[in-house]
């Protein structure tokens, strides 16, 4: 379902997207630093916690390291013997820049609540299309579910996190019936986490962002979540923080909405004080809006 104020966005002026479409236009314009904390972060986490690391999860063209993930599982088995509920995260970037060295952060909060930690690298652009990092992500799922036995998780309590571009890719990762993929397994993934997210990428036309990007203005309807089926959708948490601009707030409320009349479980809010670039480092994180959603989701709260 195409949402009519993305179509009047997409129409606004090149200037007025440019500022919408630019998260760090509401913390100065520099979002270094916040980068610095990802990296910072999974750092630690490494130090603390034991790794598998650059697990493949699909064939890539030689030399390439893009279909790789991290995992982490905890310490201690759970008492009861059953193996642990996985959060999976997806990295933002505008689809071109970032990666899983600066996406561990969460497994600090995860792995004390018994939950395990993918973290997964994708094709950026302009070397894969949206399409193509959408089914790079797909099959990282399935691969996960299909070694889950292997590997020490629960293949039916994978939960699926993304942050900005993450979030538009986990979206696609959560339909059913895309035409551009065959559907994952059912119940895969379990539930989704969509954290200041894009989902309709038709005002990005023709912005600095798309100059990488190329996005073709005739593909717009298998790639962006806002216009396809969203019967089967995983149940859902669309969130944002209150410190972005009106057009990624407007964004996450338009596909909350569409989420729901498609019957779709959601729950959807913003997080006051959060800014794009550090609402996602609540997640897993006991006592914030996000973290709670999380974990409940993850069946540990």
């Amino acid at each position: 379902m195409t949402d009519p104020a993305c179509c009047d966005a997409a129409s606004q002026p090149l200037a007025w997207r440019e500022r919408e479409y630019s998260p760090s236009s509401c913390i100065g314009g520099n979002y270094a630093p916040y980068v610095q904390i990802y990296a910072d972060l999974s750092r630690l986490a490494l130090a603390r916690h034991r790794a598998q690391r650059d697990l493949v999860y699909a064939q890539a063209e030689p030399g390439s390291s893009a279909q790789r993930l991290d995992l982490f599982l905890p310490e201690t088995p759970a008492r009861n013997g059953t193996r642990p509920p996985l959060l999976v995260f997806i990295h933002g970037g505008y689809w071109q820049e970032l990666s899983k060295e600066e996406s561990l952060f969460a497994a600090l909060h995860c792995l004390p609540h018994g939950v395990a930690f993918a973290a997964l690298d994708y094709s950026l652009a302009p070397q894969a299309s949206l399409a193509d990092m959408a089914r790079e992500c797909r099959q990282a799922l399935r691969w996960l579910h299909s070694q889950a036995e292997r590997l020490g998780f629960d293949p039916h309590r994978m939960v699926l996190a993304g942050s900005s571009a993450g979030a538009h890719l986990s979206a696609m990762c959560s339909l059913r019936g895309w035409s551009g993929d065959a559907d994952l397994p059912l119940g895969v993934p379990a539930a989704a986490l969509l954290v200041s997210g894009i989902y309709e990428l038709a005002p990005l036309l023709g912005t600095s962002i798309d100059a990488q990007l190329q996005l073709p203005a005739k593909a717009l309807d298998e790639i962006s979540p806002q216009r396809l089926g969203l019967t089967g959708f995983a149940p859902a948490v669309v969130c944002w923080g209150s410190i972005e601009t009106q057009e990624f707030k407007r964004q996450s409320q338009a596909f909350a909405q569409a989420l729901q009349q498609a019957g779709a479980a959601v729950q959807c809010f913003e997080v006051a004080g959060r800014n794009h670039f550090d609402v996602v480092l609540d997640l897993a994180v006991a006592g914030t809006a996000l973290g709670d959603a999380s974990l409940h989701a993850l069946g540990v709260a």
